[in-house]
């Protein structure tokens, strides 16, 4: 590790995520501080091949970016969509800055993987698998201490990482104030998107929201004819305690459960709160969503409110 990385001073300013990425790029990619930004982009058909890749997820994409681009172009921001490999697939920015953004590699067809470029918003946000902001000296690569960027991964509707979502900028930003909130601005970006690629995916079936949930990932499922689990997103995997292979092993019958499937009491609450809420509370609206009748939809009701009282 070179003498920048060894200043007690810089590496205790550091926080843990960016330590942890600055460690990774010594020990593991060995990436020396003063490197180059790759001057290799992808050329046309590679990127063709990449935006492919995506699927449905470029298109749905499309009118997220725009907005975003709405939010932070008075800022000086430029927005960047980034395949599961730290790949840019798509930008959006303002015409005047697009010189600036090709010499920084802010443009289709860079590769900002943190093994490639060292620390770095999208690469480093895909390593971590959360929100992460690079201000100026934090980044591993010298030529990159200009750049301010903000970065989230966001999960497609099969519960794994389907990429990330940049706002990166060249323009000064000392207390790095503004990139935090761009965090925020990131993260709910992250969340439509997961939210439309889900009800996309599954729109033939029926999707359920399992409360707001508090991090990149909204908790939702989706059900088929049977009431079985067909779909989940990240939030649910992790709310419900199910993973890949078993995710069409779970049933939610409201009226009888499958044998051998673990006790979703919470999970049935959950899925009963979340039809609720989407009928705004009237109970023949969510009986028809759950597929149940409204008699067990109100036996179901009773159940959970004496489960409650009983651990009262």
């Amino acid at each position: 590790m070179n003498s920048i990385a060894l200043s007690s001073g810089v590496w205790s300013s550091l926080s843990p995520v960016i330590r942890n990425s600055w460690r990774r790029c010594a020990d593991n990619y060995g990436i020396a501080t003063d490197s180059m930004l790759g001057r290799d982009m992808l050329c046309s058909a590679e990127l063709r091949q990449a935006r492919e890749r995506m699927g449905v997820t470029m298109k749905i994409a499309d009118p997220e970016l725009d907005r975003l681009h709405g939010i932070v172009s008075t800022l000086d921001y430029n927005v960047l969509l980034a395949d599961p490999a730290g790949i840019v697939v798509a930008r959006r920015g303002a015409p005047p800055f697009e010189k600036g953004c090709r010499r920084w590699h802010l443009w289709p067809g860079a590769n900002w993987a943190e093994g490639v470029a060292g620390t770095n918003g999208i690469g480093t946000c895909l390593v971590e698998g959360q929100p992460v902001t690079v201000h100026r000296d934090e980044h591993w690569c010298t030529e990159l201490r200009y750049l301010t960027c903000s970065a989230v991964p966001f999960y497609g509707p099969n519960g794994c990482v389907a990429g990330a979502l940049d706002a990166s900028s060249i323009r000064s930003d000392p207390s790095g104030r503004v990139a935090l909130m761009m965090e925020a601005v990131l993260i709910d970006a992250a969340r439509r998107l997961e939210r439309r690629s889900f009800l996309e995916a599954f729109r033939h079936k029926t999707v359920l929201l399992l409360g707001e949930g508090n991090g990149i990932s909204l908790p939702m499922i989706a059900l088929d004819d049977t009431r079985i689990v067909v779909g989940a997103t990240y939030a649910a995997r992790a709310m419900l305690g199910i993973d890949n292979a078993d995710v069409a092993n779970v049933c939610f019958d409201l009226g009888a459960r499958a044998t051998g499937v673990p006790d979703f009491q919470e999970a049935e609450r959950a899925v009963i709160e979340g039809a609720l809420a989407m009928a705004q509370g009237k109970i023949a609206p969510a009986a028809r969503l759950l597929g149940v009748s409204r008699s067990t939809l109100y036996r179901k009701l009773k159940a959970l409110t004496r489960a409650e009282d009983t651990m009262a």
